[in-house]
């Protein structure tokens, strides 16, 4: 029940935002302007799966997703004049490399599955970048634009919940229905106001890129702490894919941190250009 356990955290997460008191009074032109964002996640999210439906490699989703990343530092650079410098590509390179290099047993893929990757990739993208759009020119403040977003979603998932048949599910297993099962959703709607007041703070003090970036990074922490915590083990293919990208997130980091071109004495006082 993918669809609706992403339903069930947006209702918790709006519930933190009342009890927080930061919830604005819901305003349906404000509305509309952000539902593209919810409009190209739920894309996102359509395709992902259904790209997973014809691929069980995940190394070949790994460079799907680095593609897609290379795609947002292009639009990125575009549509918000982002400066691409030498060492940022090469970092988005080497990972994209790392991720070809995971999935080189894996290279069959069938046209279908090929096609809702390459969409995928296109919707992903998407997101980042209208997110950078709306962060920018709708007046809302973060605590504001967590409350819509998570409104929208519940309000746009929820009905595909009901065709797809998740929700007759969840009312059919009594199993489902305990506290026990409240309480870790609402824990996970907690945890996603943070989450999504993290990603809105993330992309609009930085940039799509540096967003797509970390998103694709994030994989390493995961991949790590499944192993520590739950015991999983790391094929072949994950420590190379690890290991290429934590290098391409090095690459990464140290051109956008690396001091402006100055005189010397100047970085010191103007201190290091932020991320973008």
């Amino acid at each position: 029940m993918h669809i609706l356990l992403v339903v069930f955290q947006a209702i918790a997460t709006i519930i933190v935002c009342c009890i927080l008191q930061i919830s604005p009074n819901f305003n349906l032109r404000t509305a509309k302007k952000w539902a593209p964002v919810n409009i190209l996640l739920c894309g996102k999210i359509f395709t992902g799966m259904a790209s997973l439906q014809h691929t069980n490699s995940v190394p070949m989703i790994w460079v799907f997703k680095s593609v897609a990343t290379i795609i947002t530092a292009f639009g990125d650079c575009v549509i918000y004049g982002a400066p691409v410098e030498l060492l940022v590509i090469v970092a988005l390179i080497v990972m994209l490399a790392g991720a070809v290099i995971a999935a080189r047993n894996e290279v069959e893929v069938t046209h279908v599955c090929l096609f809702w990757m390459l969409v995928n990739c296109v919707f992903t993208s998407g997101y980042v970048l209208y997110l950078k759009y709306v962060t920018k020119n709708v007046r809302l403040s973060k605590f504001d634009m967590v409350f819509y977003n998570n409104v929208l979603n519940s309000l746009f998932l929820f009905p595909v919940s009901v065709m797809n048949g998740e929700f007759k599910t969840f009312m059919s297993t009594p199993v489902l229905h305990s506290v026990g099962y409240a309480v870790k959703n609402g824990l996970a709607g907690f945890v996603g106001f943070f989450l999504n007041l993290s990603s809105l703070n993330c992309i609009a003090q930085t940039g799509p890129t540096t967003y797509a970036v970390i998103g694709s990074l994030n994989k390493v922490p995961i991949a790590l702490m499944g192993y520590y915590i739950f015991d999983a083990k790391i094929s072949e293919e994950t420590r190379t894919f690890i290991s290429i990208s934590l290098l391409g997130g090095i690459l990464y980091i140290v051109a956008k941190l690396r001091p402006l071109n100055l005189p010397v004495g100047m970085n010191d006082l103007i201190g290091y250009p932020r991320l973008v």
